[in-house]
């Protein structure tokens, strides 16, 4: 644990060192939030959000692309010399493959959220959509059934933990099922993305719960990946909270929510880490209940959505909405312990 804890603080450390550098570089590409029309969840402008998100206008965005390259980088480091004076690296999968399929979720989700982020600031568009909904969410599927593929047919998982009823093995449903989570948890916490340190906030707790949950199955790689990529969350949330000077982007959100699901998957509690990631459940929930209304009743069936711009909308105050998030979170989070060790 006081290893743990010293790999955290260094992740901290080094990307503490890094951001104020990064951010003055996000400046001179000009990589920031464009002061044009937003558009939710499916692609639709939403002048709510521009009228009540205006100051918000000019911010850098794109931290996730930082934490991503410093968290692979100090994980190829660190367990690299951690192999070469012997130390144990037990893993409950096999040690590659458990990596594998971190990795490529991490990076291959990142990638496309930069490449969203890039059409979506630099592209021939008259409004801030990036790349359409339809197409993103095709991408965003045919990565999540290739994971689930290799956790099935390569890794050999196949099972669920179900509070109170045990072990649930699903067979080859767990394919399109975990795809499912991953293609829910990416769109989750990229919809959360939205007030300043709502996302970063809700992600550092609910990576504390998950990094508990390693520790208790022993499996090292898992716990030492959380531990980097905690250290780069909480060096993050500290330049945005509110006011934020840099944003996370679609490059951390759609890599920060599919590898949360990822990691649950491998340590065979989805179901308990659904209920440690209930704000970003509720958020989606709320955005797809909004959508289905729109596209197949033509008419909104909530007020607004996702809930925190409802709530803004409502009069409550951004620094009131994220704080009471992270407060419900922390309760959730406990709770979803308690399911997992049940």
């Amino acid at each position: 644990m006081n290893n743990l804890l010293g790999f955290l603080l260094f992740s901290f450390t080094i990307n503490a060192a890094l951001i104020v550098p990064f951010i003055n570089l996000l400046y001179d590409l000009k990589f920031q939030r464009p002061g044009r029309a937003a558009s939710d969840f499916m692609g639709t402008i939403n002048s709510v959000f521009n009228k009540l998100h205006k100051k918000k206008v000019g911010t850098p965005v794109g931290a996730g692309l930082l934490i991503i390259v410093t968290t692979t980088a100090l994980f190829t480091l660190i367990s690299g010399m951690l192999k070469l004076v012997g130390a144990d690296m037990a893993s409950v999968y096999n040690y590659r493959e458990e990596i594998n399929v971190i990795f490529a979720t991490f990076i291959l989700f990142g990638l496309l959220g930069l490449y969203d982020d890039i059409i979506k600031f630099f592209g021939k568009t008259t409004h801030l959509v990036g790349i359409s909904w339809r197409h993103k969410l095709i991408m965003q599927i045919v990565l999540g059934l290739g994971i689930g593929y290799y956790l099935y047919h390569v890794m050999g998982i196949s099972i669920v933990n179900v509070p109170y009823f045990g072990v649930l093995n699903m067979g080859w449903f767990f394919v399109p099922f975990s795809s499912f989570i991953i293609v829910a948890f990416s769109n989750a916490v990229n919809i959360t993305d939205g007030l300043d340190g709502l996302a970063g906030g809700l992600l550092m707790i609910s990576l504390f719960a998950l990094i508990i949950l390693a520790t208790s199955i022993l499996d090292t790689p898992i716990t030492l990946f959380i531990a980097l990529w905690l250290g780069g969350i909480i060096a993050f949330l500290y330049f945005n909270t509110y006011p934020a000077r840099i944003i996370l982007g679609d490059v951390g959100a759609l890599s920060f929510g599919a590898t949360l699901a990822v990691v649950g998957l491998l340590l065979g509690k989805i179901i308990a880490v659904t209920i440690i990631g209930s704000i970003f459940v509720l958020e989606i929930i709320s955005s797809s209940i909004q959508m289905f209304g729109k596209r197949y009743l033509g008419r909104r069936l909530l007020p607004l959505s996702p809930v925190h711009l409802w709530l803004q909308s409502i009069g409550w105050e951004e620094t009131k909405i994220v704080t009471r998030a992270w407060l419900a979170g922390i309760i959730f989070a406990l709770f979803g312990l308690w399911l997992a060790f049940l």
